[in-house]
């Protein structure tokens, strides 16, 4: 295929977004960096709770980031499983209420497995500064996830946590012409 054949191509027009489109992104944002503020305080919550006689003084900041961590995941995925609650066509039905259920239980345990790294990291405060503590915070937190992605979520019925995505026309025919 030389370039010349590119060239003479039509170029596929790119679909405009709408307004709604953009409210529901902008929305969307707003509920994700709210919980993840909320997801702040309840660390300093925590802190102020009888938690605070489990974590030394310099892990502190690790439990900040663990809060946070489970506050932006808890804002991201919980709007995801409710509007698919809402939504479905033939290819994606709607979740039902137990689906959606068992989902959300599978989030929340997913919220306290992420304090929970938090707080065996804030561990580490008791031999190491607090910006190293923290620091090993974010990157234990952040990759927190790992070793649930090596769970068969699927043999416990929990297969599809996040809504799959939607085929686009456009990914539809290019599958077809080949």
């Amino acid at each position: 295929m030389s370039a010349d054949s590119r060239a003479e191509q039509p170029k596929a027009e790119r679909p405009q977004r709408s307004l709604a489109g953009n409210v529901l992104f902008a929305g969307a944002a707003v509920v994700v960096l709210a919980t993840t503020l909320l997801g702040a305080f309840a660390a300093a919550a925590l802190l102020l709770s009888p938690l605070s006689a489990v974590v030394p003084e310099d892990g502190e900041h690790a439990v900040a980031v663990g809060c946070m961590g489970l506050g932006g995941i808890t804002g991201l995925v919980l709007p995801l499983i409710l509007f698919g609650m809402v939504r479905g066509d033939q290819d994606t039905p709607r979740l039902s209420a137990g689906a959606a259920a068992r989902k959300i239980l599978a989030l929340l345990v997913f919220a306290g497995y992420l304090l929970a790294v938090a707080v065996v990291v804030a561990q580490l405060g008791h031999l190491l500064p607090r910006d190293i503590t923290t620091t090993v915070a974010v990157f234990a937190v952040g990759f927190g996830w790992m070793p649930l992605a090596l769970v068969p979520w699927e043999k416990l019925g929990l297969g599809n946590v996040l809504p799959a995505p939607r085929k686009t026309s456009r990914t539809a025919s290019s599958t077809t012409s080949r």
